[in-house]
C-alpha cells in the first residue's frame, strides 16, 4: 500500500506537469512546421492550440509548485488557491486562442487557397492524438489521486486537443481523398471549417474551466454529495452529541476546509469534548485527505424552544426522556 503525503503528492504533480510541458513543446514545433509547409490554417491553428497548452502546462507547473509549499505567517491557510488562479488564467488563454483561430479561419474562407500535401497534415494530427491521449490520461489519473485542479485543467487542455486534432485530421483526409477521387474539384474549404469547429470546442472547454476556477476562488461550498457525507456522519454520533449547526465548507486547490459548531451535554468535561472532536476530525480527514477540520464546541442544557437553531439531532422522544417537558417544546433546526 503506497503512502501519500502532501510532499509526495506535490512531487507527483510537478513531474506530471513537466511531462505535459515536454510533450506540448514537441507538438508545437512539429505542427507549426507542417502547417506552414502545406499552408493549412487548421494545422497552424492546432499549433497555436498546442502553444496555449504549453503555456498552460508551464502555469500548471508553477501552480503545483506554489500550492505544495507549507503554510507560513503570510499564508496561514496554505497556498492551495495558486491552483485555482492557474485554472482561471488557463481559461483566459483558451479564449484568446479560440478568437485567433476564428479570425484566421474567416480570412482563409474569404481567400481560399489549395492545400499541398494534405496527407502530411493528417499524419501530424494522428501523431498529436496518440501523444495527447497518453499524456492526458496520465494527468487525469494524477489529478484524481492528488485532487489537483491545476492538473485537471491541464489534462482537459490536452484532451480537447485530441478531439480538435481528430477533427482536423478527418478534414484534411477528406480534402486529400476528395481531390484524388474527383480531380479538378477543390475541397480546401474543409480546412477553415474544421478550424472553426476547433475554436468552438476550445471555447466550450474554456467556459467549463472558468466556472470551476471561479467557484473555488469565491469560496463556494463543497459539492452537495460531500456535504451530505459530513452531515450523515455527524448524525450517526447521536446521542453522544446533541446536534450541530453552522456547517461551512470551502476548497482551496486540493485542500478542503470544514468547520461547524458541535453541541454536547452541558456537564460534559472539556477533556471528553476534546476527545470527541479529535475522533471526528480524524474520521473526516480520513474521508477527505489533507483537509482542515475546525470544530467549535457549545453546551446544550436541554432548554428546547420552538425557535431553537441548535441543529438538534435528538428525536422528540429522546429529548423528553433526557429533559421532561422538552419534547413538547420542539426545537429541532439546523443552519
Amino acid at each position: 500500500m503506497s503512502v501519500s503525503t502532501p510532499a509526495i503528492d506535490s512531487l507527483r504533480k510537478q513531474r506530471a506537469a513537466m511531462l505535459s510541458v515536454g510533450s506540448n513543446t514537441a507538438l508545437v514545433i512539429v505542427k507549426l512546421a507542417v502547417g506552414l509547409a502545406i499552408g493549412s490554417v487548421a494545422v497552424i491553428s492546432e499549433a497555436v492550440h498546442s502553444a496555449m497548452d504549453l503555456v498552460a502546462a508551464l502555469i500548471a507547473f508553477a501552480a503545483v509548485r506554489a500550492s505544495g509549499r507549507p503554510a507560513d505567517a503570510d499564508h496561514p491557510f496554505g497556498h492551495g488557491k495558486a491552483e485555482n488562479i492557474s485554472g482561471a488564467i488557463e481559461a483566459l488563454l483558451i479564449f484568446a486562442a479560440a478568437a485567433w483561430i476564428v479570425r484566421e479561419a474567416a480570412l482563409k474562407l474569404a481567400h481560399a487557397e489549395a492545400l499541398e500535401m494534405a496527407h502530411w497534415g493528417a499524419a501530424v494530427m494522428l501523431l498529436s492524438c496518440v501523444v495527447n491521449i497518453a499524456v492526458s490520461s496520465h494527468l487525469f489519473r494524477v489529478a484524481r489521486e492528488t485532487d489537483s485542479i491545476a492538473l485537471e485543467a491541464d489534462a482537459w487542455h490536452l484532451r480537447t486537443d485530441v478531439y480538435t486534432s481528430a477533427g482536423v485530421m478527418f478534414a484534411l483526409g477528406a480534402i486529400w481523398v476528395g481531390e484524388s477521387l474527383v480531380p479538378g474539384v477543390h475541397f480546401h474549404w474543409f480546412d477553415p471549417v474544421a478550424a472553426i469547429a476547433v475554436a468552438l470546442l476550445i471555447i466550450r472547454a474554456a467556459w467549463r474551466l472558468t466556472a470551476e476556477s471561479v467557484r473555488d476562488l469565491m469560496d463556494a461550498s463543497l459539492p452537495p454529495e460531500e456535504e451530505r457525507w459530513i452531515r450523515d456522519y455527524i448524525a450517526r454520533l447521536t446521542p453522544t452529541i446533541r446536534g450541530y449547526h453552522r456547517l461551512r465548507t470551502r476548497k482551496a486547490g486540493g485542500r478542503r476546509f470544514i468547520e461547524f459548531h458541535l453541541l454536547v451535554e452541558s456537564d460534559m468535561s472539556v477533556e471528553d469534548a476534546h476527545r470527541i472532536c479529535d475522533v471526528m476530525g480524524c474520521d473526516i480527514e480520513e474521508r477527505f485527505p489533507f483537509s482542515s477540520v475546525t470544530i467549535h464546541v457549545e453546551p446544550c442544557n436541554g432548554d428546547c424552544k420552538p425557535n431553537c437553531r441548535s441543529g438538534c439531532l435528538l428525536s422528540r422522544e429522546e429529548r423528553e426522556e433526557l429533559w421532561p417537558g422538552a419534547g413538547e417544546k420542539g426545537g429541532s433546526g439546523q443552519e
